[in-house]
């Protein structure tokens, strides 16, 4: 193979990873950059090219990238575009397969993050072999890749499998980035672990807690975990909250996908959770 490389880059709604990647799925370097520090996608495309420039060269594979693949929320396979960018800061759509493809010379393909990671699971992780299962990622958002049969499930628009959208809170459910009330993202992502958070502070104003040790408009996910770990009864119960949410919508996607791994009488199978 003359171009023995390929490059796959990550776009989280909070940092975008990128690394080059051998034919056989081992990461030969990587690097990362905040998706929000730029208002533009073409400021933020010029610091993704620079960067990843530098490390393209920095690890001689210049002339050796056969193409790059993406993956980024609501990314359309069919398109090669944004359609919809919940969780990223630019205007949408936007034509990103293009836009890479211009910058760097070689094909692009793209897909949705979490499609991408099951894709990944299927050929290299701990999905391979199996036919039925369903990858769940965790992060910014909730985003979701459903293997039926061995093909992956992007219906005929490219947006079928979008579990993060499915509403679990019918009545005085949270609102969504995409517009809609009680979708399990505001729940069960990590920007909804902060939420859950502030809302347990305040309904909760007499009770002690670490996390009343920083401004509350500041509280992140991570600073839940630690305060956690560290034996706080809120952020606990945080976390019971957020499970019991992600744990019931789990069950339910069980049930119409039928994935083929898991304890007998549960058929729950996840290839991976990926936290952000």
């Amino acid at each position: 193979m003359s171009k023995p490389y390929v490059v796959g880059i990550d776009i989280g709604g909070t940092n975008t990873v990128f690394g080059i990647v051998d034919a056989r799925g081992v990461v030969i370097a990587s690097s990362s950059i905040k998706t929000r520090k730029h208002n533009t996608i073409e400021a933020y495309l010029d610091e993704l090219h620079t960067e990843l420039t530098k490390l393209i060269e920095v690890n001689d594979a210049v002339d050796k990238i056969h193409g790059i693949g993406i993956g980024a929320p609501n990314a359309n396979y069919y398109t090669g575009t944004i359609e919809s960018g919940v969780n990223l800061p630019w205007p949408t759509p936007i034509p990103l397969a293009q836009l890479v493809s211009e910058k760097f010379g070689v094909p692009v393909s793209i897909t949705n993050d979490a499609n991408a990671a099951a894709i990944g699971e299927m050929t290299y992780g701990s999905a391979r072999g199996l036919k039925d299962f369903i990858m769940i990622t965790l992060g910014t958002g909730v985003g979701s890749g459903v293997v039926i049969n061995g093909q992956l499930v992007y219906g005929h628009d490219g947006f079928a499998g979008e579990l993060g959208h499915l509403i679990v809170k019918r009545n005085n459910g949270r609102l969504c980035g995409c517009g809609r009330n009680g979708c399990l993202e505001t729940y069960c992502s990590a920007t909804g672990v902060a939420r859950t958070a502030r809302e347990f502070l305040e309904a909760r104003s007499n009770e002690p807690s670490l996390l009343r040790n920083m401004p509350t408009d500041e509280i992140t996910s991570k600073d839940v975990y630690d305060a956690a770990i560290a034996g706080d009864k809120l952020a606990k119960d945080v976390f019971e909250f957020t499970g019991d949410i992600l744990g019931a919508a789990l069950a339910d996607f069980t049930i119409f996908s039928a994935p083929e791994a898991g304890q007998p009488h549960q058929n729950l199978a996840l290839s991976s959770i990926s936290v952000k």
